[in-house]
């Protein structure tokens, strides 16, 4: 089970989430609580193990300032919210190889299996994030979407790429969430906040182990 710990903005919690055994850590570039600069996040990479995914969150931003922040802060990855098509993929992939992590982002609607399978056809992407959103806000929301009818629609035509969850996950639903989609990879801001853009220890750690639990458990079912 693939564990990123989103919006980080300091040194200190971005450690905090490494220590606790996350596999990615996210920082956001786009209008948020939890924004940071390029400058900011450059200083924080820097004193993190090279192990760690550092994983940049882009919305609607054109592939310049996107392959600019990248060299800036020294990413490993993006999680691109947009609708634009392939071409940013694409430079992406050609200015840094097969080893950079590219996901695209499906907000949970009408429309989500179908963007999944698109995005998923995508021979520059590497997995697809599936997330909720609100009228103000794409990504970070606290709010689950509906578990049950994804998991018959995005999560099952979506096949093909790692499928990774979001929106509204926390170490109490974590492992319900992981039994009812059957994801690749989990991803969570606000489940494991003290305040916006602020961890908290416990909620991490709690969050980090819940899901490797309920990968094992998902595993062992499917063995009886």
């Amino acid at each position: 089970m693939w564990v990123k710990i989103c919006g980080n903005t300091s040194l200190e919690d971005a450690v905090l989430a490494a220590n606790a055994g996350a596999d990615a850590l996210g920082f956001v570039f786009a209008t948020s609580p939890r924004r940071v600069s390029p400058e900011q996040v450059s200083a924080i990479v820097a004193d993190l193990p090279a192990s760690v995914e550092k994983i940049g969150v882009f919305v609607e931003d054109p592939a310049e300032t996107i392959v600019r922040t990248i060299r800036t802060c020294g990413l490993t990855g993006v999680q691109l919210h947009s609708l634009a098509g392939a071409e940013v993929p694409a430079t992406l992939r050609a200015e840094f190889g097969t080893s950079f992590r590219i996901l695209r982002v499906v907000h949970f609607g009408p429309d989500a299996a179908e963007r999944a399978r698109a995005y998923a056809a995508d021979p520059n992407v590497d997995g697809v994030l599936v997330d909720s959103r609100t009228a103000t806000a794409v990504g970070g929301t606290g709010i689950a979407f509906d578990w049950e009818s994804a998991r018959h629609t995005v999560f099952s035509d979506g096949k093909g790429k790692p499928m990774i969850v979001a929106g509204g996950l926390n170490p109490e639903n974590v492992t319900a969430a992981i039994a009812a989609l059957q994801p690749w990879g989990v991803d969570v801001v606000s489940g494991v906040e003290a305040a916006p853009g602020r961890k908290d220890a416990a909620k991490v750690r709690a969050f980090v182990t819940r899901a490797r639990a309920g990968a094992h458990s998902d595993s062992d079912l499917e063995h009886i």
